[in-house]
């Protein structure tokens, strides 16, 4: 710094010390230049006028020449008006990744919110977005570089595949600060990440590879890792797909299900129709056999092996060792999500024919476990998987990571989440020092990112602000069961490993009549 005085006055002249950019209008952002990516559009939506346009090269996307497609309704009525930016991203000569950012015209708040995708992605997570702007919020979202929910884009086209297994949102998220930057002349004090399903393996490579990216992270129902996940996935479906007999009508999963509630329900000391933590649980579904024929509350045995399998971990052929975790007790209702036949996932089918075998005709019933998991992490080559547990710089520059699981959860084991949560405490030196930033809540009764018996709404977004801006880490998060507007039951959400547990006197049906233990 050098100052410059003259007699009579002193005139301080400060030298190198950047000053703040003039804010830009929104339509002016077109020509905003950014390495390797070109603004598409950028318009003013009025309040109110939003809702997604149908992409020209399917799914949602940006309409041609920005236009608006009538008066928002749904997800979308209400919304606040905002400045629409829309860019395609090419970090690589294959690339082809569409974001959008969204920028409140008014009450900006100051922070950004990245929202995650489901699935294969393919789309603009516009939903989120409109939940992330209600706040006040800039927030942006990515089709991951393709279009459409599969993933034949993989095949032949190892960049993409890259793109949609971490590059995307990490470009994403240094493209959407940079059009913060521009539009209000200041970039976010403060960076989210939202997601779940994929959008929470999206949270935690961003955690892994990108630590500084954010300042706090939401990764709910991870689908991690991935290759175990799709293996599991297949597996499970050749248990009671493969052969008919072993294939347990959808007519069946509440009778399987009642019976596992009545032998568990009350294991957490209070019978409320939810099983609190189904690791005590031990249900063995030979109680369902059937005494002579098959009838529509029994179970024959080739449909009791097959119920077995789904309710064990994935193990190692050879050595036993567990590979994955299997579904917890109370997870029958969505079963169908995997078994309902007459294939497997076609997320997991996707992985095998695209990105392992590279053949559109792979034959799922030829799986071989000891085989073929193996030929899926030599052909990842550590892309798709985000299981490193050493997350150092993210947790050095004040990093929160806030984990959610329902344990009801039928598309993604919720013991995934459990285990990849106890390989980060074990790596980085064990409670209570992990506790400062990085916690897991496992939620009763709660199916794949939302849904299921239990309390299954509750807001994971000011828990983690107040962790992250007042450093007041969640020890209770309150989850609510609505139906149709009424509030049914509110339970909290307790720091895995404590569980929500009765005092003995009050209502189930009231958070206060529970504490963490």
């Amino acid at each position: 710094m050098r100052l410059k005085f003259i007699v009579g006055s002193l005139i301080v002249v400060v030298v190198g010390a950047p000053a703040a950019a003039a804010p830009a209008t929104c339509e002016s952002l077109t020509s905003l230049s950014l390495p390797a990516a070109t603004i598409t559009m950028a318009q003013q939506v009025a309040a109110g006028l939003f809702t997604p346009p149908v992409s020209p090269r399917g799914g949602r996307g940006p309409a041609p020449g920005g236009g608006r497609a009538g008066a928002g309704s749904g997800p979308f009525a209400n919304l606040p008006a905002f400045c629409r930016v829309a860019a395609t991203l090419t970090p690589t000569p294959d690339s082809d990744i569409t974001i959008e950012v969204w920028l409140p015209a008014e009450g900006w708040n100051g922070k950004f919110q990245a929202v995650g995708n489901g699935g294969w992605a393919g789309v603009i997570g516009y939903t989120a977005m409109a939940d992330a702007l209600r706040r006040g919020y800039a927030t942006s979202s990515t089709d991951t570089g393709h279009t459409g929910a599969t993933g034949t884009f993989a095949l032949g086209h190892p960049e993409k595949f890259v793109d949609f297994a971490y590059r995307s949102e990490h470009e994403m998220t240094v493209k959407s600060k940079a059009v913060i930057d521009a539009f209000y002349g200041r970039g976010p004090r403060l960076s989210y990440w939202n997601g779940c399903s994929t959008g929470g393996r999206q949270g935690l490579a961003e955690a892994q590879r990108f630590p500084d990216d954010y300042d706090g992270i939401i990764a709910g129902a991870s689908a991690n890792p991935r290759t175990f996940l799709n293996s599991w996935q297949i597996s499970i479906a050749q248990a009671m797909l493969k052969d008919p007999a072993g294939f347990i009508p959808p007519a069946k999963y509440p009778v399987v299900h009642q019976a596992v509630v009545a032998a568990c329900d009350a294991i957490d000391g209070v019978k409320d129709g939810l099983i609190g933590d189904p690791t005590r649980c031990h249900f063995d579904p030979q109680v369902l056999a059937c005494a002579v024929a098959d009838g529509p509350s029994c179970l024959t045995p080739a449909q009791i092996a097959a119920a077995r399998v789904v309710m064990s971990p994935l193990r190692d052929p050879r050595s036993g060792v567990e590979l994955f975790p299997g579904l917890e007790a109370g997870t029958e209702l969505a079963w169908a999500g995997l078994v309902g036949g007459p294939e497997p996932v076609a997320t997991a089918l996707d992985q095998f024919k695209y990105v392992v075998f590279k053949d559109p005709q792979w034959d799922w019933r030829t799986f071989d476990l000891g085989r073929d998991l193996a030929l899926a992490n030599k052909a990842d080559t550590g892309t798709i998987n985000a299981v490193n547990p050493d997350l150092t710089r993210f947790a050095g520059h004040g990093g929160k990571l806030l984990l959610y699981h329902g344990w009801s959860d039928g598309s993604v084991a919720p013991r995934a989440s459990v285990n990849y949560y106890t390989s980060v405490v074990r790596t980085m030196g064990g409670e209570p020092k992990t506790a400062e930033w990085i916690r897991l809540f496992m939620v009763p009764g709660m199916g794949h990112c939302g849904g299921g018996e239990g309390p299954n709404t509750f807001d994971a977004v000011t828990a983690l602000e107040q962790w992250v801006e007042q450093g007041k880490a969640p020890d209770r998060i309150i989850a609510s069961r609505v139906t149709g507007g009424v509030v049914e039951r509110t339970r909290p959400l307790c720091p895995y490993p404590q569980v929500a547990a009765w005092v003995g006197t009050g209502s189930v049906d009231e958070a206060a009549s529970f504490v963490c233990k």
